[in-house]
């Protein structure tokens, strides 16, 4: 058999579709085998695919969430967390924060919402920096260490709902 796309070249290779000859050269590795080029055009999933729409959609819930985690955290734990405590506390940031891109956006998926959800996440750990610096003047990005490990830990959960 000659390839369809390249006459010159002899070959034992067929589309697993449609049955063509193709050679190593034309030859797309697909989830289902060997297929022609024109066989293999892979759309990205539905899932994957952000318009303007649903970034716009996600940054406004991860604000929000962000926003209300914030004020949540200064709030209910404004004492030292510890850093298991604090674990706990960021699964549970991370997931509102994921749960709310996840809701507006109809259950899109992707890098760029992974982006935005981590950024919401970084939100609330900035608005409970401000809350507290407002309440008792002290707030020292180094000195934060179960915040950070709780901002980590919301971040990981965030991007794991977003995959």
């Amino acid at each position: 058999m000659q390839c369809v796309r390249h006459p010159n070249t002899e070959t034992e290779l067929a589309c697993s579709r449609c049955g063509i000859p193709i050679c190593p050269r034309c030859l797309v590795q697909t989830p289902v085998g060997a297929r022609c080029p024109d066989c293999a055009r892979m759309h990205r999933a539905p899932m994957y695919q952000l318009s303007g729409v649903y970034l716009l959609r996600a940054v406004a819930a991860s604000a929000a969430a962000g926003v209300l985690g914030g004020f949540l955290w200064s709030f209910l734990f404004s004492f030292n967390l510890g850093i298991i405590f604090g674990i706990l506390v960021g699964a549970g940031l991370g997931y509102l924060i994921g749960t709310s891109v996840n809701w507006a956006t109809n259950r899109k998926r992707g890098l760029g919402l992974q982006i935005i959800g981590g950024a919401g996440a970084i939100l609330a750990y900035v608005v409970r920096g401000l809350l507290e610096n407002t309440a008792n003047g002290s707030f020292n990005l180094g000195n934060d260490l179960d915040g950070l490990v709780l901002v980590a830990v919301a971040i990981a959960v965030v991007v794991n709902q977003l995959r």
